[in-house]
This record gives C-alpha cells, structure tokens and sequence, in this order.
C-alpha cells in the first residue's frame, strides 16, 4: 500500500469509519448528539458543536490547497463557530465535516507518493507528510475531548 494510501486510510480511520486506535471516530461519536447536547458548555471547556467547527476549519483549509487553491485559514480564526440554533444548524455541520473529510481522504489518495516530502505551501509549514500527520493526530486529539465532554453531558442528564 502507497504511503499516501495509508494516510487516506488512517484519515479515514479517526474522521469517518475506524476504530483501530480509539474504537471510534467522529462520525460515530458524533451521530447521536443533539444541537443542545452539541452546544451545551461544561465549565471552560470548549463545546462538542466548537470543537466540531475547529477540525472541519483546518480540513477544509487544507482541502483547499489541495485542490489547488491557497492555504486561507488563520489559528485565530479556527474557533469563530457561528451560532447554532437549531437541529438543522448542526446537522449542516455535521455534514460538511463528512463531505469535506470524505474529498480530504479522495483528494489525497490521487497524490503522488513522492509529493509526501514536498514543502506544504510555505517551509514553515514543513512537508505534506508532517501537515497530514499532523491533522490526523490534531482529529484524535479532539475526538478524545469529545468523547469525555459527550460523556459529562450524558452524565450530568441523567
């Protein structure tokens, strides 16, 4: 299996369809949570709808390089969720992670292995490798606090 397959799998793995590492994903942890469940705040604790935004905001950013555009998006910038009112609301974000994590995962198989070691728009930003890394291990960061915050909400409501 080619280097960037096995990084559209792991992608794949924390975002939408495994369970290898955490025994769970996005998708899955994020089916059955309600708008209010999404948006209710624990303490200083970022709520599941923010940190929900804040993995899409650097999927779609990187997507956008990867489809030839520029690299758009700013850290400070990657917590501005607007608000969410409604079911709707947060099922359109829910969907827009999966489409853009699904196209993230198409769009990197097509590349060429040898890209990996390219620099990723700036040097600063080192190569494709390390930036893809490094999202997969920022997902499943934030999947393991989703987790635990769905868990104290689920808790706190019984």
């Amino acid at each position: 299996m080619s280097s960037v397959s096995q990084l559209a799998k792991r992608f794949r793995e924390v975002l939408l369809d495994g369970l290898w590492i955490a025994n769970t994903n996005f998708k899955d942890q994020l089916k059955d949570v309600t708008w209010e469940q999404a948006t209710t705040k624990i303490a200083d604790l970022n709520t599941i709808a923010m940190l929900t935004f804040h993995i899409d905001y650097y999927i779609a950013g990187i997507l956008n390089v990867f489809e030839g555009g520029d690299l758009e998006i700013k850290d400070k910038f990657s917590f501005d969720l607007p608000p969410i009112e409604s079911q709707k609301q947060w099922e359109e974000l829910l969907n827009k992670l999966c489409n853009d994590s699904d196209k993230f995962a198409n769009l990197l198989e097509q590349l060429p292995d040898s890209k990996m070691d390219e620099v990723f728009v700036d040097e600063k930003y080192g190569t494709y490798q390390r930036n893809i890394d490094g999202m997969i291990e920022h997902a499943y960061y934030h999947l393991g606090q989703i987790t635990l915050i769905k868990k104290l909400i689920l808790f706190e409501h019984k």
